[in-house]
């Protein structure tokens, strides 16, 4: 997986989250959660993107941990808002989606940074 369709997916991804808050926003949803959703789902992509500049792979892998992290966060607080009653089913599914792909993404270029900056370790 090339690290600029992770970036364009995240990105995208970020773009997303900003407008779905806006939406949340006009259904009034809990200010608190649309803040944390706001700040988890963005910052996915720009840890992704501060990744790019990593010093060495230690850095990159920590860069790319956290943004695992975050996207984590960001389906929490969709599921959160989703059995609330402020996301419809189709919505939820949609951008929920979007998140999964871009955690198979991030969990599969941990693992192939971390393999190969250990020679002693089995490929798999």
């Amino acid at each position: 997986m090339s690290s600029n369709v992770l970036r364009e997916k995240s990105a995208s991804f970020g773009d997303r989250v900003i407008a779905c808050c806006r939406v949340l926003q006009n259904r009034q949803a809990p200010q608190s959660a649309l803040d944390q959703l706001f700040r988890a789902g963005t910052s996915v992509g720009a840890n992704i993107a501060e990744a790019r500049f990593a010093h060495g792979k230690k850095d990159f892998v920590a860069k790319f941990e956290i943004a695992l992290k975050e996207i984590n966060e960001t389906g929490y607080w969709l599921d959160r808002l989703f059995k609330g009653g402020f996301l419809t089913d189709r919505e939820y599914k949609s951008i929920r989606s979007d998140a999964i792909a871009i955690k198979k993404m991030l969990l599969a270029s941990i693992t192939t940074v971390k393999n190969k900056s250990d020679p002693g370790k089995i490929q798999r």
